[in-house]
């Protein structure tokens, strides 16, 4: 436990532990950030990067270079509101998200301490995420498809109509760390979205709805997926624009789109805005607050980076620093 700060060790029902880092589509890292929001998941612990993290750049914000930061791996817990006073079928949630993944040669360190917490809170069974990269069409349903860590996990999962993983490999820590926690005795699922092979450098939300919705049938979770579905219809259109605009056709469709049309489609992409209802009121909430207390405008700005919104939002925030100087005069 050394590696790790807990602010407060939750009591939790037969709890699943459920992990995720990014990876190609974001499709894990996207789908567990969107769980942790919907279910209003609360924080308890986080791991200390030091140890299995170091600086590799600055970023660089409306020109100015901030303070490099390691990345941040944290904890939540939800108590499933129909596990109290059942006797069996309801679980509870462990959740860890990290917005980066490891130096490989410190993975088993790493995994290890995220299970040795997850074991010390009953944890049993372990769900991860991950992409599945096809040759598919962007504007097709995106499947789901499932590895399990053992017969009976993978029999008991055929009935969802999910497509097994038979032979292959899941990269990064979406699927090793599964690996690691099977060594240790824990047994779980990684269930996989599928996304095109030409989008893998986008974020894909139709993938991160396609395995959230299949985790609410397995754990027999209410999960709304709507905002995801209304995120991914939007990027839909802008894709079917952009491939108008570059000329592919249908036919284009079958090879990978080059690195310089990637960008072109990750920049235009980057600037729509579908932002969840409660990050929405979070903002709203933030830019009242900062009216009264120009102090407020820090974490605001954190807010609107976090979420790639600033520039939508830019006049409206530099208009908070007008108002204040006109009060000083």
């Amino acid at each position: 436990m050394e590696s790790l700060i807990i602010i407060k060790k939750p009591r939790l029902k037969k709890p699943y532990l459920i992990v995720a880092w990014p990876g190609m589509g974001e499709v894990a890292f996207k789908a567990v950030e969107y769980l942790i929001q919907e279910l209003k998941a609360q924080e308890f612990a986080r791991i200390m990067p030091e140890e299995f993290f170091y600086l590799a750049g600055s970023v660089i914000s409306a020109g100015i270079l901030e303070v490099p930061l390691l990345p941040q791996g944290k904890f939540y817990y939800w108590k499933n509101p129909a596990a109290k006073g059942a006797i069996s079928g309801k679980n509870d949630l462990v959740i860890f998200l990290s917005n980066a993944q490891p130096d490989l040669s410190k993975a088993d360190s790493y995994a290890k301490a995220i299970i040795g917490l997850a074991k010390d809170l009953g944890v049993e069974s372990i769900v991860s995420f991950a992409s599945m990269p096809q040759a598919a069409d962007h504007t097709q349903a995106s499947g789901v498809w499932f590895a399990a860590t053992d017969q009976k996990i993978k029999e008991s999962l055929k009935k969802y109509n999910f497509a097994a993983l038979v032979d292959g490999q899941i990269s990064g820590m979406n699927g090793l760390f599964l690996g690691i926690a099977k060594k240790a005795k824990l047994k779980g699922f990684c269930l996989l979205g599928e996304i095109p092979l030409y989008t893998i450098q986008i974020e894909n939300p139709k993938a991160s709805a396609a395995v959230l919705a299949a985790l609410g049938k397995i754990l027999n979770i209410q999960i709304n997926v709507a905002p995801l579905k209304e995120q991914a219809q939007v990027m839909e259109n802008e894709i079917n624009k952009l491939l108008e605009y570059l000329k592919l056709g249908s036919a284009g469709l079958s090879a990978p789109i080059g690195a310089e049309e990637v960008e072109l489609i990750k920049k235009t992409l980057s600037q729509l805005t579908n932002l969840p209802v409660s990050a929405k009121e979070k903002i709203e909430k933030l830019f009242a607050e900062s009216r009264l207390d120009i102090g407020k405008a820090k974490e605001l700005k954190v807010q609107l980076d976090k979420w790639n919104v600033y520039k939508e939002y830019e006049d409206k925030f530099l208009d908070l620093f007008k108002k204040n100087t006109d009060k000083g005069n």
